[in-house]
């Protein structure tokens, strides 16, 4: 069950990414935070990565490394998520 969330989950955030990485993107994301097109290709490489790890750990039947494994990807998904905010818009320049 881990194996399979995990698997959709890094295949979502993969497609995601691939899709993020055709444009520039706006102020916020693409300026502040330095979310352009390469960062968002790295992100879904790393997605894909993890998708084979949990298709492999499907196949395997290693369901202790897929929640392991789902621990530490569920960090990186939060991290690329979050970086779409817009962050304090007031800031101090």
């Amino acid at each position: 069950m881990w194996n399979i969330g995990g698997l959709a989950l890094a295949l979502f955030t993969a497609g995601v990414a691939f899709l993020r990485s055709r444009a520039r993107g706006g102020y916020y994301d693409a300026d502040v935070y330095g979310m352009v097109p390469s960062t968002h290709r790295r992100y879904g490489a790393i997605s894909l990565a993890f998708a084979f790890f949990f298709g492999v750990a499907l196949a395997l039947r290693m369901q202790s490394a897929g929640i392991a494994a789902l621990a530490i990807y569920s960090v990186v998904v939060l991290l690329y998520l979050t970086s779409f905010l817009r962050g304090y818009a007031d800031a101090d320049e």
